[in-house]
């Protein structure tokens, strides 16, 4: 508990130290608490004090960051705000000797991953044309990549009897046969509701009738369907951007950390680990989880703003 009061006193203590004496805007400020805040709840886990870090333990957050998919660049901001943050602590005694100094940044590569933001998302899904056969089917595959983080190979494997529309989950297999919950946002159910209106007059495949994704000849599709679906959309759109099924989870992840999002609900929608194990339950429930993408992924934020839009009267009705 002594701890817990110690580190929100530093804390406290760092916010003033970046608004009074480092002079940073809000959004600045903001961006070195979230990159301090993402240390914290990684230590919290590993059972390792604040005060008691060495570069050992940097070089593993370092490495749990790296392998939720975030790129170099990403990793190199957040190790930044992490070195400020050690800086301070020796700056203002609490302690002699700072373990970031021989902290490394990630090399950056030649080609760096890409990763869309929810503007250019927004653009590839506005190149469907949604008079075609196969626009609201398309749509639906974009915005399940994005709102859920799927490999490709998830969502052509994706199944009726997978989806919990009243819990707004869907269960997915993935690598090594691991099975995961991943909470599915109201704009993507939308857009699968779309596709089902369509989906429910054709003539399926015997044996293919539990694929959520299918061709024209009812039989699920492929990854490399979807990789010239995409691939074609963007050119379409006007994104110079090198583009795969892949960059929609890359973006995901990318978008869930900057937006605050807790690592390990990060790591768990991604399915680095089984949903099975008492692991994941032992840091995060699936309550929890859902929380976390509802309140971080940017797609969640701006449908969640809309509702609240609609649900205000009429200022023509208002006397």
């Amino acid at each position: 508990m002594e701890t817990d009061k110690n580190s929100k006193d530093i804390v406290s203590r760092y916010r003033r130290y970046l608004k009074l004496e480092k002079g940073y805007s809000v959004n600045t400020l903001d961006a070195y608490m979230r990159d301090v805040d993402k240390l914290f709840r990684y230590l919290a886990v590993e059972q390792v004090d604040v005060l008691d870090v060495k570069l050992e333990d940097l070089e593993h957050f370092a490495a749990f960051i790296s392998d939720l998919g975030i790129g170099p660049r990403s990793l190199a901001r957040i190790l930044s705000g992490v070195r400020q943050f050690y800086r301070f602590l020796v700056i203002d005694g609490y302690l002699e000797v700072d373990p970031t100094e021989l902290l490394e940044s990630p090399k950056q590569p030649d080609h760096l991953p890409e990763v869309l933001s929810t503007a250019e998302v927004d653009l590839l899904e506005q190149a469907i044309d949604l008079s075609k056969w196969e626009g609201h089917r398309n749509r639906a595959i974009i915005e399940v990549l994005f709102s859920c983080g799927l490999r490709v190979s998830e969502l052509t494997n994706l199944k009726l009897s997978n989806l919990y529309i009243e819990e707004q989950y869907i269960r997915v297999m993935g690598k090594g046969s691991k099975e995961r919950l991943v909470p599915i946002s109201p704009r993507a159910l939308d857009e699968l509701n779309y596709w089902f209106a369509n989906r429910n007059v054709m003539k399926i495949k015997p044996g293919e009738e539990d694929y959520v994704f299918l061709n024209r000849r009812g039989q699920h599709l492929t990854r490399t369907m979807i990789l010239i679906m995409i691939k074609r959309y963007a050119v379409e759109a006007g994104i110079k951007k090198t583009i795969s099924p892949h960059t929609l989870r890359h973006s995901f992840a990318t978008s869930l950390l900057e937006g605050g999002a807790d690592l390990r609900a990060i790591q768990a929608m991604l399915g680095h680990e089984s949903i099975g194990t008492t692991e994941i339950y032992t840091h995060i429930d699936t309550s929890t989880l859902r929380q976390e993408i509802l309140e971080h992924h940017p797609r969640n934020i701006q449908y969640n703003e809309r509702q609240q839009m609609d649900l205000l009267p009429d200022r023509k009705s208002v006397v």
